[in-house]
C-alpha cells in the first residue's frame, strides 16, 4: 500500500471518531495505539467486526477498552460505519431463519457455556453465577451475586416448601440459593452439558433437580418461574413460545421472573463480533419485543432497570480472569486471552454508556388483586 493509500485510510478512520473524545495514537489511556497499518482498512471495510478482529490479531492496543468502548457507543460512532458484509448477511439470515430452533440451541450452547468450567470457575463468583449482580449495598462480587438471587426470591414471594421452574438455570446457583437459603423445590433446565454436569454436583443433597433441557419441551406446573439471563438467547421468531411456555408452567397465582439484557431499540440480530466470536445466535430483546410477545399472556406488574451494575459486574470479572490467567493458560491461548478481555470490557463499556440495560421483569397470568408492591 502507498503511504498516499495509507494516509487516505488513516484520515478517514482518525474522522469516524470525531466527537468521542477517542483519538488514534494519542495520550489518554482509552485512545487507540496502532501497531499494524492494517487496522484502517480493516475497520472501514470490516465496521465493529474489523474493529474487534484487528484487537484479537495485535493491530491496535488500549490500555482502558471498557472506557474506549463507552465513549464510542455514547457517541454513537458505530452507525457511522457502513454495513459490511457479515452484517448483512446475518440481518438477511435472522429474518430467513429460526436461528435458535430446537435442533440449534444445544450447539449454540457449546459454543460459549461448554468451553470450560475452569474459565467459568476462574471468572465468576463462588456460586457461579454468570449474570449481573445486583450491587445496591454490596461489596464485592460475591455479595452482589448473593443480594441478587435474593432478590428474585424476594420479588416473587417466595416461601418455604414452594417449587420453582428456573429457565437457563446455568450451574445451578439460582436453584442452591433457593433451596438452601428459602426452603424451596427447584427444577432448572439448561442446554449445556458442561453446566449440567459441574450444577448437578454443586446441588447434591438439595431439593434440586437439573435437566439437559430446551424449555419448549418442560412439562409440569409450578408455584413460580423463574429465567435468569437466558432470554438472550431466545430470539425474536421465538419470544412468544418462550413467554408461552412460562404461562403454562405456572400456577394460576405464580408470578414469573424474567432477568435479562435489554436493547435499547429494537433489532433481530446481535453485535457481528459477539454473535461470531462469543455467544452465536443471540440476540437482545427489547422492551417493545418483551411487551408484544407477553401480550395477552401474563400481566407485566412490575419492571426494574439496574443496568449500571452489569457495568460494575463485567469489571469485577475481568479482574478475576486477569487474576486467574496464570491457572488458565495451560488450556487457552494469548489469542484466546485477548478475545476474552476483550469481550468482557466492551460489554462493560456498552453498559457503561447506557447502550444496554439490565431487566428484571414481574409477571402474573392475571395480574395480582390489591396490586404488586415492588421490591428494591
Amino acid at each position: 500500500m502507498s503511504s498516499l493509500a495509507r494516509d487516505n485510510l488513516e484520515r478517514r478512520v482518525r474522522g469516524l471518531f470525531d466527537g468521542s473524545g477517542v483519538a488514534i495514537n494519542g495520550p489518554q489511556p482509552w485512545d487507540i495505539q496502532v501497531g499494524d497499518d492494517r487496522f484502517y482498512a480493516r475497520v472501514l471495510a470490516d465496521g465493529s467486526l474489523g474493529f474487534g478482529d484487528s484487537y484479537v490479531d495485535g493491530w491496535w492496543n488500549c490500555e482502558r477498552i471498557d472506557e474506549l468502548a463507552a465513549r464510542l457507543l455514547r457517541a454513537d460512532i458505530p452507525s457511522k460505519l457502513r454495513p459490511s458484509v457479515v452484517l448483512i448477511k446475518d440481518a438477511l439470515l435472522a429474518r430467513l431463519v429460526n436461528r435458535q430452533n430446537k435442533s440449534r440451541v444445544f450447539r449454540n450452547a457449546q459454543a460459549h457455556y461448554d468451553i470450560g468450567n475452569d474459565l467459568y470457575r476462574a471468572m465468576l463468583d463462588r456460586r457461579l453465577t454468570y449474570s449481573c449482580g445486583y450491587w445496591k449495598t454490596a461489596a464485592s462480587l460475591d455479595e452482589a451475586q448473593e443480594a441478587k438471587l435474593d432478590l428474585v426470591c424476594r420479588k416473587i414471594g417466595l416461601v418455604a416448601g414452594q417449587s420453582v421452574l428456573d429457565i437457563g438455570c446455568g450451574w445451578g446457583s439460582f436453584a442452591k440459593y433457593a433451596a438452601e437459603k428459602y426452603g424451596a423445590r427447584v427444577v432448572g433446565v439448561t442446554v449445556s452439558e458442561e453446566q449440567l454436569k459441574l450444577g448437578r454436583e454443586l446441588c447434591r443433597g438439595l431439593p434440586v433437580e437439573l435437566r439437559l433441557q430446551d424449555y419448549r419441551d418442560i412439562k409440569g406446573t409450578f408455584d413460580h418461574v423463574v429465567s435468569i439471563g437466558m432470554a438472550e438467547h431466545v430470539g425474536y421468531k421465538n419470544y412468544r413460545a418462550f413467554f408461552e411456555v412460562a404461562r403454562r408452567c405456572l400456577v394460576d397465582d405464580g408470578l414469573f421472573l424474567l432477568h435479562t439484557i435489554g436493547e435499547n431499540t429494537t433489532a433481530r440480530t446481535t453485535d457481528p463480533w459477539i454473535g461470531r466470536y462469543i455467544f452465536p445466535n443471540s440476540m437482545l430483546p427489547s422492551a417493545k419485543q418483551l411487551a408484544e410477545s407477553s401480550e395477552g399472556l401474563l400481566v407485566m406488574e412490575d419492571w426494574h432497570n439496574f443496568g449500571s451494575d452489569y457495568d460494575t459486574t463485567l469489571m469485577a470479572w475481568h479482574r478475576n480472569f486477569e487474576a486467574g490467567w496464570d491457572g488458565l493458560a495451560a488450556r487457552y491461548d494469548e489469542r484466546f486471552r485477548r478475545m476474552w478481555r476483550y469481550y468482557l470490557l466492551v460489554c462493560a463499556g456498552s453498559f457503561r454508556s447506557r447502550s444496554n440495560q439490565l431487566w428484571q421483569i414481574v409477571y402474573s397470568k392475571r395480574g395480582l388483586p390489591g396490586g404488586y408492591a415492588s421490591i428494591r
